[in-house]
């Protein structure tokens, strides 16, 4: 049998909130693998809804041939959901995970007890003929279970849902980064210390990455790779001010463009502005991380910071936001409180620095206010 390794990419263009949070205007992908070797070994499923397709594709691949193993990298129901099927179908093939592996198999599927099972360790192989699998282990990247496999004579990453985003669209580089970067912070953004751990663990070289959702990296891996480096060192990819503003009647929205535009055309940065009210927060979080600097504006609302912003920065602290300079605005009528509140928020999260001019406007910027802003936009980009 000649040697080859199939992508099953099932593409869905009808779910509207990955893991019932995070919006997909272009869709996602369900990606798993058939290897044909002396051993037909599969990677992974698909998702439940996707399964009669999965598994015809399946079949269509294997030729008549029966699937001896099936690899399972992640158990979270997008990629486990056609394992009852599967091995109803082929009732002999051995199922290999881990210990958690099949922990989190029994809580989601009554799989038949004469199913076989080979369980593996961080670092144990499996040779299928042509081609050897080294098992890494990546717990919290972004389950417990996860583990990558490596394959030695393809140099080929099988790299569970990491290096994985948004979309359905085959993109690279650039076009891969924006998604790739939302899909990142707001899954794994806490576990930046696990990705780390992991990363200093994968074998090298590699000459491609094939994740769980998204593109299949077969050029330059080491672009994405580093991606993953700067991300989980909570670094920043760009120079530049990431200003997030939320307003209530447009007053801080004004505010917010002010001080942009004297960063962009005075004092020449790079500046992306974003409206919290109108944004959705996993973007918003996504271009938080992307900038080494931000100015955050909010209006005060019942005696806080206004819902809005407030939810920000709650998301920012879940995922581990550090190692930034931050500008504060505050808006309010009467009783101006959410600059104090917001920077009782960030004192909670790690090594962040904020600038000690904090702009209070009452209800309407003035004239005066102008160079208030002058003053803190000076001091964010020392």
């Amino acid at each position: 049998m000649n040697s080859t390794i199939t992508p099953i990419i099932l593409k869905d263009d009808k779910l509207d909130l990955f893991e019932g949070q995070y919006p997909l205007p272009d869709g996602i992908t369900y990606n798993s693998y058939v290897v044909k070797d002396e051993k037909i070994t599969l990677f992974d499923t698909g998702d439940k809804a996707y399964c009669k397709e999965w598994l015809e594709k399946v079949k269509q691949i294997c030729g008549g041939e029966k699937p001896q193993y099936l690899i399972i990298s992640h158990i979270e129901p997008d990629h486990s959901g056609c394992i009852k099927e599967l091995t109803d179908l082929y009732p002999e093939i051995t199922l290999v995970g881990n210990d958690k592996t099949f922990t989190y198999l029994n809580q989601f599927y009554e799989i038949s007890d004469g199913v076989k099972k080979l369980i593996v360790k961080d670092g144990d192989q499996l040779c299928i003929g042509n081609h050897t699998f080294t098992f890494i282990f990546a717990p919290m990247i972004h389950w417990p279970e996860v583990m990558m496999s490596y394959e030695e004579s393809e140099q080929i990453l099988f790299s569970a849902d990491a290096f994985g985003k948004f979309g359905i669209k085959d993109e690279y580089k650039e076009d891969w980064t924006d998604e790739a970067r939302r899909y990142y912070i707001n899954i794994c953004g806490k576990y930046g210390m696990q990705v780390q751990k992991t990363l200093s663990k994968i074998l090298q070289p590699i000459k491609a990455i094939y994740p769980l959702h998204g593109p299949l990296l077969t050029e330059e891996t080491e672009f994405y790779i580093n991606k993953y480096n700067i991300w989980s060192k909570y670094e920043a990819e760009k120079e530049g001010v990431f200003i997030a503003y939320a307003s209530i009647h447009g007053n801080t929205r004004k505010v917010a463009e002010k001080v942009g535009e004297i960063l962009s055309d005075e004092l020449k940065q790079d500046v992306k502005i974003c409206d919290l009210t109108r944004t959705d927060l996993s973007e918003a979080v996504s271009l938080a991380f992307k900038y080494n600097k931000m100015i955050l504006a909010s209006s005060t609302y019942d005696g806080g910071i206004f819902t809005p912003m407030e939810d920000f920065l709650t998301r920012l602290k879940k995922k581990s936001y550090q190692n930034r300079m931050v500008g504060l605005i505050e808006n309010g009528t009467w009783a101006a409180q959410s600059g104090k509140l917001m920077n009782a928020q960030l004192e909670q999260m790690k090594n962040i620095s904020v600038c000690s001019t904090i702009v209070s406007i009452k209800s309407a910027m003035k004239e005066g206010d102008k160079e208030n802003l002058r003053t803190l936009a000076k001091e964010i980009i020392k």
